[in-house]
C-alpha cells in the first residue's frame, strides 16, 4: 500500500526557520517549538506515521541546507535537531492522549457489557469496534488467582499472548474485572476458553476458573459472566478445587440455592440436632462431607479425616443417634447428603439461618 503523502501543513514556516537560524545563529524560541509541537500533535491526529514525518523533515532540511560557512551549517543541524525534536514531543503527546481516551472507552465499553447498563442496540454497535458480534452466543470465562489483577500487569499479558498467538483476535475479549480475569469469546469456539482456563490457570499459579454457558444477544454475555461468577462462588463455599468448572455441569446447586428459605429449612430440621453434640455440630458436619464426597466408603473416608475407621464409624453412629438419620441407609442418604450441600451453600453452622 502507497505511503500517504505528507501534506505542506505539517512543514509551515519549517524551511524560512532555518534560513533565519543559519543567518543568525540563534536558537530556537519558546514559542517556535511550541508550535513545532501543536504541529506534530496535529499530525498524530490526522495519523500519519513519525517515520514518515522525521524523513519529510530531513528531506526539506537538506533543500533549505545553508551553502556557506560552517557556522551556519552547525546552527541549522542545531535547529533541526530542535525542531524534530519539538515536532516529535508534540506527536507522542498526541498518541498517548489518544491511548488514554482508547482505554477509557474501552474500559466503559466492558464494564457496560458486563453490567448491562447500556442501550443493547447502541451496546451491539459499540461492540463490533471491539471485534465483538453480540448478536452471536457468547460465553465468558473467569479467573480468580491468589491476588487482585488489573489489565496492564504481567500476568493478564500473559495470558492473552498465549490466545493470540494460538488463536489469533477471533472475536476474543480478554480483561480483567474486580481483580478477576475475564475471557469473552464466541459460544461456538469452546477451545478459546478451555485454552484461556489452562493458561490462566497456570500464569496465577494454580487459580481456579468456570465457564459460563452460551448465551445469545447483548445481555447474553451478561448472563454467562454472572453464572461463571457464581460457579466460582459455589465452588468457594463447596470447597470444589477442580481447576477447572463448567457451569453447564453444576446446575444443580444454583437450583438447591434457588430457594433459600427452603434449604434453611431442610438443613434446620436435618442437621439442627448436630449443635448439641460435644465440639458442635462442626466435626460431624465434615465427617459427612467427606463420607459422602468418597463414594460413602468408610476407609476413605476416614483417611481424609485423619481418622482410624472404628472413629469413624463411631462418629456415623453418633449422627444417626441425634438426626434419625443413617447415612448409611439409601433410604436417608439423599435428604442427609442435600442437607449438607445445603450448609456448606449457606455456610452454616457459621452462620445463622
Amino acid at each position: 500500500m502507497a505511503e500517504r503523502e505528507i501534506p505542506e501543513e505539517y512543514l509551515e514556516g519549517y524551511a524560512q526557520l532555518l534560513e533565519e537560524v543559519a543567518a543568525t545563529g540563534r536558537r530556537l524560541s519558546r514559542d517556535e517549538l511550541a508550535s513545532r509541537k501543536a504541529l506534530g500533535e496535529r499530525a498524530a491526529e490526522a495519523g500519519f506515521g513519525l517515520r514518515a514525518l522525521v524523513r519529510t523533515h530531513l528531506t526539506a532540511a537538506r533543500d533549505a541546507w545553508p551553502r556557506g560557512h560552517t557556522d551556519s551549517a552547525e546552527a541549522a543541524l542545531s535547529a533541526v535537531q530542535q525542531a524534530v525534536d519539538a515536532f516529535a514531543e508534540g506527536y507522542e503527546r498526541a498518541q498517548r492522549l489518544a491511548v488514554r481516551r482508547e482505554e477509557a472507552a474501552r474500559r466503559e465499553f466492558i464494564d457496560d457489557l458486563l453490567h448491562g447498563r447500556s442501550d443493547l442496540g447502541r451496546l451491539a454497535e459499540r461492540a463490533d469496534r471491539f471485534g465483538l458480534r453480540l448478536s452471536q452466543e457468547h460465553a465468558v470465562a473467569v479467573a480468580r488467582g491468589p491476588v487482585a489483577y488489573d489489565e496492564g500487569d504481567a500476568v493478564p499479558r500473559r495470558v492473552e499472548q498465549a490466545l493470540v498467538a494460538r488463536f489469533g483476535d477471533r472475536s476474543i475479549l480478554l480483561t480483567t474485572k474486580d481483580g478477576r480475569l475475564l475471557c469473552v469469546a464466541p459460544g461456538h469456539h469452546g477451545e478459546v476458553l478451555t485454552h484461556f482456563a489452562k493458561q490462566a490457570h497456570a500464569a496465577t499459579d494454580g487459580g481456579q476458573v468456570a465457564i459460563g454457558r452460551p448465551r445469545s444477544g447483548p445481555g447474553g454475555v451478561v448472563h454467562s459472566y454472572e453464572e461463571a461468577l457464581r460457579t466460582l462462588e459455589i465452588a468457594e463455599r463447596l470447597g470444589l478445587d477442580e481447576p477447572l468448572l463448567r457451569a453447564a455441569e453444576l446446575l444443580v446447586y444454583p437450583v438447591l440455592a434457588r430457594d433459600r428459605q427452603a434449604m434453611a429449612d431442610l438443613v434446620h430440621n436435618t442437621l439442627g440436632p448436630l449443635t448439641t453434640a460435644r465440639g458442635g455440630a462442626e466435626p460431624l458436619l465434615d465427617t459427612l462431607t467427606s463420607y459422602f464426597d468418597s463414594g460413602c466408603v468408610a476407609a476413605e473416608a476416614a483417611r481424609r479425616l485423619s481418622l482410624s475407621v472404628r472413629a469413624l464409624t463411631y462418629r456415623l453412629e453418633r449422627i444417626h443417634k441425634l438426626t434419625g438419620a443413617d447415612p448409611s441407609d439409601p433410604a436417608h442418604r439423599y435428604m442427609l447428603q442435600t442437607a449438607v450441600i445445603g450448609a456448606r451453600l449457606l455456610a452454616w453452622p457459621a452462620n445463622d439461618l
